[in-house]
């Protein structure tokens, strides 16, 4: 039994041990002390302490007649975010699909990562005529559509820190002045929608608006991109009902309300 007892003392052993009595809870549906203690073969007194240890943190709690465990409320919560996460990606992609169905334009889902806008949900358009994707790929925040909505939510004193230095010129259109940068964001944060012509490549033109999650808190950037030729900014109304639309459905979803709204 030394054995025992110097590896439920060590903390890897303790947390395995730990794991092992809410599995056997969970399988079995509640479980008791002397139960625990026979199937894994330690002392009554060791199941105690893990199960005080768990019951502390919410993981399990004893039932009514308080001679036995079951689960606890905390793993269901944590559960319950796991699916609430699920589920935002099967909404978001499902989102994607149907503003690329409607605009024929390739659709994203961003999120920012410290200066950089990184795709994590995409879409093809049926417009699309090359097999390239922009799922996983970083682009510089201040040059994109996305990247644009997403650094309209920082602090002006944070956003200068973290676009300190010179800003990368990539085509004559990019905004390297981080002056006027702030202020387009100011204008970007007020009216709920960005837009990128040509700043990151000769071409290719993008809109972008927030999607925010029951908090208000803003989780993604939904964006549809294309050619100039075909998303002319001049023109621009149509393209950008439809992703604002898009991104106020969505985030509605996720149970945002904004400000003087009302329902359900």
């Amino acid at each position: 039994m030394a054995e025992e007892s110097a590896e439920t003392d060590r903390p890897v052993g303790a947390v395995d041990r730990a794991l092992q009595v809410m599995e056997l809870i969970g399988t079995a549906g509640q479980a008791g002390v002397t139960e625990l203690a026979l199937e894994l073969g330690v002392h009554k007194s060791t199941v105690s302490r893990i199960l005080s240890s768990l019951e502390a943190r919410g993981f399990v709690e004893q039932v009514p007649d308080g001679r036995k465990y079951r689960i606890g409320l905390t793993v269901v919560r944590l559960a319950g975010s796991t699916m609430a996460t699920l589920d935002m990606t099967k909404c978001g992609q499902e989102t994607c699909d149907a503003v690329a169905a409607q605009t024929g334009e390739t659709t994203n889902l961003a999120v920012l990562n410290q200066s950089q806008a990184i795709n994590v949900i995409e879409a093809a358009g049926s417009s699309s005529v090359a097999l390239r994707t922009w799922v996983g790929q970083a682009s510089p925040a201040y040059a994109t559509s996305s990247g644009k909505v997403l650094l309209a939510e920082l602090p002006e004193t944070e956003l200068r820190d973290m676009l300190s230095g010179e800003l990368e010129r990539f085509t004559e259109s990019t905004i390297v002045d981080i002056d006027e940068l702030v202020d387009e964001l100011r204008t970007i944060k007020r009216r709920g929608w960005a837009m990128a012509v040509e700043e990151l490549e000769v071409g290719l033109v993008a809109f972008a608006a927030p999607v925010r999650d029951h908090t208000g808190e803003l989780v993604w950037a939904l964006s549809v991109s294309g050619p100039r030729y075909r998303l002319d900014p001049d023109d621009a109304q149509e393209i950008v009902t439809t992703v604002t639309a898009a991104a106020a459905d969505l985030s509605r979803l996720f149970g945002y309300r904004a400000a003087g709204s009302t329902g359900a």
